[in-house]
C-alpha cells in the first residue's frame, strides 16, 4: 500500500472563451464540443473518474451553464427515456454523486495558473490533478489511472510527457530530462514555450498533472510569464529540486482538440472505431479521398 496521500481531487480549468472556434463557442463552451457523440469535457472526467478520482472541481468563468447542466440530473429526459425504455445508461454514466462536483468562478482570465490557484480552499492540504479538456487522451488504462499508478511508487509531483517535432516546442511548456526509468523521466527543468531552437529536449506537457499542494502556496504571490499570464509551469518549476517531479510519458493517442484540425482529426479516428457508425465512415471516408 502506497505511503503517499492519495490523489482524491481533480482540477479542470474550463473558464476559457474558446476563440479559435468561434462562432460556434459564442453560445457554448468549447469543453461542450462533441467528439461523435461525447463531449470533451465528458471523455476528461470520466478518465478521472477511471484514476479514482472522488472529487470534480471545475474552475468556470461566464457563460459556463450549459456545462454545468450537463453533469446535472435532467428529470424530464430522464423519464421521457425511462418511459421508452431506452437509452437510460448514457445519462446514468454522466451524472456525478450530489457534492462530487464543485463549480468555482475565475473571474479574469489570467492564465492557467491562476485557474489552478482559483481552487485552492477546495484542494487544502491534499495532492490533487489537473487535466486540461481540450487535450483529448485515448488508450487503456487512461492518462491519469497510469499516473497515478506511478504516483503512487514514486510520490511528489507529476505531469505528463509527450515527444513532439523538435519544430513544435516553442508552443508548450519543455521538460529537461533527467534520469529515465521506462515512462518516467526526471524533471529537472520545465520552460514555458521556450525560444525556438531553444529547448532542452522535445518532450511536452500535454495538459495532465499531479501535484503537490505547495505549488498553491507559491501561486499565491504570482509573476506574469509568457503571454503576460500566470503559468502554472513557472510554479511548478519552484518546486523542482525540493520535491520528487517525474514526468510521464503516455502510452496512448492525443488529439489536441484546442485547434480545428486536431478536433477533427479527434471525430475521425474515434468515429472509425466505432462498431455502430465505423464502416459507414470509413466507406465514406475512401470514396471522398479516391
Amino acid at each position: 500500500m502506497s505511503s503517499f496521500k492519495p490523489v482524491r481531487k481533480a482540477i479542470f480549468p474550463v473558464a476559457g472563451l474558446g476563440t479559435r472556434f468561434l462562432p460556434a463557442t459564442k453560445a457554448m463552451p468549447k469543453e461542450m464540443l462533441t467528439v461523435v457523440d461525447k463531449p470533451l469535457i465528458q471523455y476528461a472526467v470520466e478518465e478521472a473518474r477511471e484514476a479514482g478520482i472522488e472529487q470534480i472541481i471545475f474552475v468556470t468563468g461566464r457563460g459556463k451553464g450549459t456545462l454545468e447542466d450537463h453533469f446535472d440530473v435532467s428529470f424530464e429526459l430522464e423519464a421521457t427515456m425511462k418511459s421508452r425504455g431506452k437509452g437510460l445508461e448514457l445519462i446514468d454514466n454522466i451524472r456525478q454523486a450530489p457534492g462530487s462536483p464543485v463549480y468555482v468562478r475565475q473571474q479574469e482570465p489570467l492564465g492557467l495558473g491562476h485557474a489552478v490557484w482559483c481552487a485552492r480552499e477546495i484542494v487544502g492540504d491534499e495532492p490533487f490533478a489537473v487535466l486540461l479538456p481540450d487535450e483529448l487522451m485515448v488508450g487503456t488504462p487512461g492518462f491519469l489511472a497510469q499516473m497515478v499508478e506511478a504516483y503512487e511508487r514514486v510520490g511528489g509531483n507529476l505531469i505528463g510527457a509527450l515527444e513532439v517535432s523538435p519544430s513544435e516546442t516553442h508552443n508548450y511548456g519543455i521538460i529537461t530530462p533527467g534520469a529515465v526509468d521506462g515512462p518516467l523521466t526526471e524533471v529537472l527543468e520545465v520552460i514555458e514555450k521556450p525560444a525556438p531552437g531553444t529547448a532542452k529536449s522535445n518532450l511536452m506537457t500535454p495538459g495532465r498533472y499531479i501535484l503537490q499542494p505547495e505549488v498553491m502556496k507559491i501561486l499565491d504571490t504570482p509573476v506574469k510569464g509568457a503571454g503576460g499570464e500566470i503559468q502554472l509551469t513557472d510554479a511548478m518549476a519552484q518546486l523542482i529540486g525540493k520535491q520528487p517531479f517525474h514526468g510521464y510519458t503516455f502510452s496512448g493517442r492525443r488529439f489536441d482538440c484546442g485547434g480545428k484540425s486536431g478536433f477533427i482529426k479527434a471525430n475521425l479516428a474515434l468515429a472509425l472505431e466505432r462498431d455502430d457508425i465505423g464502416p459507414e465512415v470509413r466507406a465514406f471516408a475512401e470514396a471522398l479521398l479516391a
